[in-house]
């Protein structure tokens, strides 16, 4: 891939309108391409400070004169509404509308930030599966996996034992998720590995898990105990999904 065909595609990477096949070019073009990775960078804080943008509404000021003008007079005795009174009707609506797109323009930007956020799990997922990259301790103990992280986090995150289950711990790495660090819970189900992405939630609530489909892969996430689990893997929805329950199961079996 050359430099002008991995900037066309680096805008549909960050947005994750890539397949799995097309993306993994990509970054690997710019993993070997110091230009193209700054880049990359220059566009994902562009998007960020777009994201961050507070948009506002302003109506002109010769809106005012137009209405007035507009407004017929009264044609007979009966009580007729004001000038005033309609202009606050007006201004009401229109502060209605600026709160509706407002809504909007949150939404929007929410889900510019999921999609930063799941792309940035895809990228990381797809390096682990490179040769060497997987896992930083191997065991199937959680005993030695998670004493692993002690130190390297701000919170050890928690290790279940799902080998009973049909899911089988790997090991464990230190990643990068958001520009985050975060511990990457490495689990395998015959051909498939599941990234289990821990890092600190905002808040202890929580939320029920959501699940996604990002450029070919499956993911599940959801918040427990001021964690933020982000669950990544090539096998079937149901089956990721069936690993998210087991490992909630196990989470609250052992609290």
């Amino acid at each position: 891939m050359t430099c002008d065909e991995a900037n066309v595609l680096m805008h549909a990477l960050i947005d994750g309108e890539l397949d799995a096949t097309r993306a993994s070019d990509v970054e690997a073009h710019v993993a070997g391409c110091q230009r193209c990775a700054a880049e990359l960078r220059q566009f994902r804080k562009m998007r960020q400070a777009m994201a961050g943008a507070n948009l506002r509404l302003a109506a002109p000021a010769a809106l005012r004169s137009r209405i007035e003008a507009a407004i017929p007079a009264p044609v007979s005795r009966a009580p007729q509404p004001s000038r005033r009174f309609l202009l606050q009707g007006f201004a009401f609506g229109t502060a209605f509308s600026a709160a509706a797109a407002a809504s909007v323009v949150f939404f929007v930007t929410r889900s510019g930030e999921d999609e930063r956020l799941l792309g940035d799990v895809v990228s990381a997922h797809r390096r682990s599966l490179q040769a060497e990259h997987l896992a930083d301790v191997r065991s199937t103990d959680l005993k030695v996996v998670r004493p692993w992280f002690s130190g390297k986090l701000a919170a050890v995150p928690p290790v279940i034992d799902l080998a009973g289950q049909g899911f089988t711990l790997v090991g464990g790495r230190l990643d990068t998720v958001d520009g985050q660090p975060v511990a990457a819970i490495v689990y395998r189900r015959d051909d498939h590995i599941i990234n289990l992405f821990v890092g600190v939630a905002g808040n202890a609530d929580h939320t029920a898990a959501l699940g996604e489909t990002v450029q070919g892969f499956n993911t599940q996430r959801w918040n427990d105990r001021g964690f933020r689990f982000i669950a990544i893997s090539d096998m079937g929805t149901d089956e990721l999904r069936d690993f998210h329950e087991k490992f909630e199961t196990g989470l609250r079996a052992g609290a």
